[in-house]
């Protein structure tokens, strides 16, 4: 019985790798360049649609390529303009990710991975147990999708006298941000390339300040990361003192807050970068006294750092609580005061549990690897 060969999805080639799947095909690797413009600049999927390239290869992509991206499996809209998108990684796993409307951008976070090893306590996605890595192609369909999608609403919406305020006509992605579901450095080998087309002029043409990608602390990839890119780094801290963090994010007991640091700062050193955005998870009577404040303004304080106060989004069978909106400013006062700059995050999309530690997205047949009480080895992807 024959079977017909996999097509390989263009959306997982970088420029180079796409030039040399170009090459293979007989063609010129300039060609590589005209198919990102038309997939990344124009948003043609289509090969029949990209009209300067010759017809005969146009017919051998068709034969053995795709522009394929995530199925989307629902869709969900808060009354603040955040949208939330369910997509399907494959029969039986799916994950989210989410599109941020505001005045002057508009944030897309995106997943790495169907559910999330690290076990973090209070993160929703956590507690779904781990399926698999997501494969570059999934991460950058994802962007490419929300695109297309964003695009053909706005169109829908011309006709609208009132749209909502941050869904108004010409509503572009500017900000990429590896915050979904997953620990993005646990899937170093798909995440990198799917960097890169962020980044490139003929990709989605990010600049290094627009992408960020958010990790909750493995110590050896960010060293490996700072080697292999340039994008902004944020840091799930939420702690000022290992004994709290290693019960907050298991991982702490393997790469404690001082090994971290300065994983840190030598990434900023290689990156020439502007700084580390720290985020602190408000968990009312667990992180959010004045004290711990100001432990977290020593560790901090002169070094390229801010903090970003997230107020604890809750979900179903968890047992903390958000801390008041009092606490949150009195926190970030102290900080403030010692010299760290500190912002509070402002909740969205928590009406359709799209804010922050919300994702859950559907993890079935799971592999559940959890740290609980014991560190055991994590896979990570070299």
């Amino acid at each position: 019985m024959s079977t017909t060969p996999q097509r390989t999805n263009l959306l997982g080639l970088p420029r180079a790798a796409l030039g040399t799947f170009v090459e293979q095909l007989g063609s010129k690797p300039f060609r590589a360049r005209q198919l990102m413009a038309w997939i990344y600049k124009r948003g043609i999927g289509s090969f029949e649609g990209m009209s300067d390239l010759a017809k005969d290869f146009r017919a051998r992509l068709a034969e053995c390529a795709e522009v394929r991206t995530p199925e989307i499996v629902s869709v969900h809209r808060s009354a603040d303009g955040t949208i939330k998108w369910l997509l399907r990684a494959d029969a039986s796993q799916a994950f989210e990710m989410v599109f941020i409307p505001e005045s002057d951008r508009g944030t897309l976070c995106i997943s790495s991975q169907v559910g999330c090893v690290l076990d973090c306590s209070f993160c929703s996605t956590a507690q779904q147990g781990f399926n698999r890595n997501l494969t570059t192609a999934e991460i950058v369909g994802q962007v490419w999708l929300a695109a297309r999608e964003l695009e053909r609403g706005a169109r829908e919406r011309m006709a609208v006298a009132s749209p909502p305020d941050g869904l108004r006509e010409g509503r572009q992605i500017t900000n990429v941000v590896l915050m979904g579901m997953g620990e993005p450095l646990a899937n170093f080998r798909n995440v990198v390339p799917a960097l890169a087309i962020f980044l490139d002029d003929f990709g989605f043409d990010l600049s290094r300040r627009r992408v960020t990608l958010s990790t909750s602390g493995l110590v050896p990839q960010i060293y490996k990361l700072a080697e292999e890119t340039n994008v902004a780094l944020a840091v799930s801290l939420h702690a000022p003192d290992d004994a709290l963090r290693s019960e907050l994010v298991p991982i702490n007991r393997k790469h404690p807050i001082a090994e971290l640091l300065q994983a840190c700062w030598h990434y900023l050193d290689e990156q020439n970068g502007r700084s580390v955005t720290f985020e602190y998870v408000m968990l009312e009577d667990v992180n959010d006294s004045p004290a711990q404040a100001r432990a977290l303004a020593r560790l901090l304080k002169g070094h390229p750092a801010k903090v970003n106060l997230i107020p604890f989004n809750p979900f179903p069978g968890t047992h903390y609580r958000r801390s008041s909106p009092q606490a949150i400013q009195r926190f970030r006062d102290e900080l403030l005061q010692r010299g760290v700059l500190a912002t509070i995050r402002r909740t969205r999309g928590d009406d359709i549990d799209a804010a922050c530690g919300q994702l859950a997205g559907r993890v079935i047949d799971r592999t559940t690897v959890r740290l609980g009480n014991k560190v055991i080895g994590v896979a990570v992807q070299p």
